[in-house]
């Protein structure tokens, strides 16, 4: 498995209505492999792909996990920099074998929470949603989603230091998404979820890591990345976009002075 990152540039109008619609992102990263290259490996891995934004907005990066290793030069000249082969791509062999019970790590993870409707919410009842699959729409529903969902992945979440009892996680970056295919609208309902996690289940976790979670896998949601948990020190002094960019592409220490502060390192959300 690869695990890759290419920055997206903003300034572009290409690039605006690339990272629009899901759809045209997905056929993008797509056709970043080969037709006839596989796209899931013998331990259930398969291509995942994430936008990460900077905490201030400014930068935009596409996140990818693949069981081979992609050609972004298309995305770049249609949604980069073309003069300047920017995208990194990593073996993620190594993070995944490191990967043991009782390690805690911080996470980020955009989802599509979901239920099967068997009870309708709503003020006025509708009958035909019963057996459907329907957006969580609060946050509460959002965060009982992941938490019944990470142990049989794996990882519990931690608590709130400071609100014991409460789990360790921020939901943001809650929306609204249509978009065209085949004809037909798709709707999405989206979160991102940042936080802490306990590994429970090395095996699952690993797998989580590599196959995603949850629905609209190929539209950009159900990618979980780790980094590892800073110190006070360490916090103030490197973002959690740029210390989740070196775990998860595996740089060594002596090559991290090379990798540009996250002010830099983010075209619009990670």
């Amino acid at each position: 498995m690869y695990i890759s990152r290419v920055p997206l540039n903003m300034a572009r109008y290409s690039t605006r209505r690339l990272v629009s619609s899901p759809y045209r992102l997905h056929a993008a990263v797509e056709a970043s492999f080969p037709p006839d290259s596989p796209r899931t490996d013998d331990r259930g891995g398969r291509i995942l792909w994430r936008l990460d934004q900077s905490g201030q907005g400014e930068s935009l990066w596409l996140y990818v996990v693949s069981p081979e290793r992609p050609d972004f030069t298309a995305i770049e000249e249609q949604a980069g920099w073309p003069m300047n082969r920017s995208w990194q791509t990593r073996d993620y062999s190594p993070l995944l074998q490191r990967i043991a019970v009782g390690q805690k790590w911080q996470f980020r993870l955009r989802a599509n929470p979901v239920r099967k409707v068997s009870v309708d919410r709503g003020r006025n009842p509708r009958p035909s949603l019963i057996g459907k699959n329907e957006g969580e729409v609060t946050v509460a529903y959002q965060m009982k989603w992941l938490i019944t969902r990470a142990m049989r992945n794996g990882f519990s979440l931690l608590e709130n230091a400071m609100t014991p009892g409460v789990p360790d996680c921020l939901i943001s970056q809650r929306r609204l998404e249509h978009f065209r295919r085949k004809g037909a609208t798709v709707t999405l309902r989206t979160c991102e979820f940042d936080g802490t996690l306990e590994v429970t289940d090395s095996e699952a976790f690993r797998s989580l890591l590599v196959s995603g979670i949850g629905r609209a896998r190929g539209f950009g949601c159900g990618l979980l990345t780790v980094a590892p948990i800073p110190s006070q020190s360490q916090s103030e002094a490197r973002s959690l976009d740029e210390r989740t960019a070196l775990a998860s592409l595996n740089l060594p220490e002596s090559d991290q002075s090379q990798v540009r502060s996250s002010s830099d390192l983010q075209n619009h959300s990670r």
